[in-house]
């Protein structure tokens, strides 16, 4: 038997005003598109907004439905639209802003598994990383060199 030990590292920011200025002009934007979320069984709200290296901006919020599984979150929905609209793009930085209404999320809240296994997708298909800012509705922010960092193990297509 052999032992693996895995190892991540995280800058944590205390506030987004300690983010660098693009950064902070990023969270904004998923701010903006956290408001637009349609969350009405969880009352969870997700925004997100991606930095492509055309220097486009793309968001997302999260869209549920009646039928659950049926609901898409707010970083699929932003990268599946830039895949779509900016195929030969690459997304450089994605920024993550999530809000409760029915308590304050003041502790940075990270992609859900199903968005990990997408983002890994992204990297793997651009070769290159995404820097990945996630925060709660107030608070701490921090920030992933990569997707790697968040989900180490990744199921990719060499695989199939």
């Amino acid at each position: 038997m052999k032992e693996v030990k895995i190892e991540t590292v995280f800058q944590v920011y205390k506030t987004i005003s300690e983010t660098p200025e693009d950064i902070q002009k990023l969270m904004i934007r998923a701010v903006e598109a956290r408001q637009k979320a349609y969350a009405p069984y969880s009352k969870f709200h997700v925004g997100v907004a991606l930095l492509l290296d055309n220097n486009e901006v793309v968001s997302g919020s999260n869209q549920e439905n009646a039928s659950y599984p049926s609901g898409l979150c707010a970083e699929r929905t932003a990268i599946y639209y830039a895949g779509a609209q900016y195929p030969k793009a690459r997304i450089l930085k994605m920024a993550i802003t999530a809000a409760s209404q029915l308590k304050t999320t003041s502790e940075p809240i990270p992609p859900c598994g199903a968005c990990r296994q997408a983002i890994a997708e992204y990297e793997l298909r651009q070769k290159s990383p995404i820097e990945i800012y996630f925060m709660g509705e107030k608070g701490k922010v921090v920030k992933s060199e990569s997707l790697s960092n968040l989900l180490p193990l990744i199921f990719d297509s060499s695989q199939l």
